[in-house]
Order: structure tokens, then C-alpha cells, then sequence
């Protein structure tokens, strides 16, 4: 029984250790992770990616959580009967959404970073908001944030280096939350049982 997984970009690589950990028969479709500066685009991609794959396998599902859809994506899971990703977003996912609703009820101005997000900073934050170009908008694009908060799924000296520098690219103070992939890993193979 082959299974399709339609997954965002951010989070395909983890799941494709999830997949081999568990010896999964998974073939991962991986969309592209700057779609998240986009989001209002993420149904319809999702969309067009279950219709090409959905007669190749037995199950299909979808590794998103909501991510500023607002429920546009959720109209797509339902029309194809698969399931998503639980939470509002992929925070939800790494550290659980009380502990997400926990953070922002204590400081509601908190920028989130994953793993992916870490290593991919200056590129899927900063040339995407063209602060490379305009760092002088950088106050105006993030005024309302007080802290950054990484939530680790691998803590590493390279990754904490990447965060304090994305911290500091954006003039805010970072804190470090160990989060692990066990919600994720979790959600996955929720995902694929029938």
C-alpha cells in the first residue's frame, strides 16, 4: 500500500526521516517552502498536487497545518477526503498548540523559528521582504515583535550561531525552546493510518 504525502517544503526533509525511521512505504511531494510568504497560494498548489498524484497511490495526505490559509486549505482536504497536519501552523505542530497559545498569551509580539527556518533566514526572511535591499524598513516590518523564540528540533552550535544571528538581523532578543520532532513524528504517522 503506497502512500503520497503532499508536504510543505519546511517540513519534507524531516519527514522523509520519519519515513525511514519507520520503514514507510512514503513517496513525499514536496512543495515549495516560500509558498509561506504566499499562503493564499498554498490551497490551490495543494490542490493541483493531490489531483496529479492522487490515482498513483492507495492513501494521499497532506503535511501542512493551516498556515494562514484560513481554511482555504481545509476546503481542499475535505473535496479530496485526505487529512492535514493539526494547528494553525507548524509551530503548533514542533511545540504543541498550548504551549504556542501558552507563549503568545505571554508576550503576543514573539517571531517563531523552526530548524528550517534558522538555516534558511537571510534568504526566505530577509531577500524575501528585501531587506537586503531596504534595511531601513526593517524597524517598520518588525515594530510589534518583542522577542524571538526558536523552538530547536536539533540544537546544534551551528543552528544556535544561525538563530542568534537572525535575532540580531532583526533587532530582537532571542530565547531557545527545545522543541524535538516528536509532535511532528506523531502527527505523521497519524496521518497515514487509516
Amino acid at each position: 500500500m503506497s502512500i503520497g504525502i503532499v508536504a510543505c517544503g519546511a517540513l519534507a526533509t524531516h519527514i522523509g526521516d520519519i519515513v525511514k525511521e519507520n520503514s514507510l512505504d512514503v513517496v513525499i511531494y514536496p512543495l515549495p517552502p516560500l509558498l509561506h510568504n504566499r499562503p493564499e497560494k498554498i490551497a490551490g498548489e495543494v490542490d493541483a498536487l493531490l489531483h496529479e498524484i492522487k490515482d498513483k497511490h492507495s492513501i494521499c495526505a497532506v503535511a501542512y497545518a493551516d498556515c494562514g490559509t484560513y481554511g482555504a486549505l481545509d476546503a481542499v482536504i475535505e473535496r479530496h477526503h485526505v487529512k492535514r497536519l493539526a494547528g494553525n501552523h507548524c509551530y503548533d505542530i514542533f511545540a504543541g498548540k498550548t504551549e504556542i497559545e501558552r507563549l503568545m498569551a505571554q508576550e503576543a509580539g514573539t517571531y517563531f523559528l523552526t530548524d528550517f527556518l534558522v538555516k534558511s533566514f537571510h534568504r526566505s526572511v530577509i531577500v524575501e521582504l528585501g531587506l537586503d535591499r531596504f534595511p531601513h524598513l526593517r524597524d517598520d516590518y518588525f515594530k510589534n515583535y518583542t522577542r524571538v523564540i526558536w523552538l530547536a528540533q536539533v540544537r546544534t552550535p551551528e543552528l544556535e550561531r544561525a538563530a542568534i544571528d537572525a535575532a540580531k538581523e532583526i533587532g530582537l532578543p532571542l530565547e531557545i525552546q527545545s522543541a524535538g520532532y516528536s509532535g511532528l513524528t506523531t502527527q505523521v504517522l497519524e496521518l497515514i493510518s487509516n
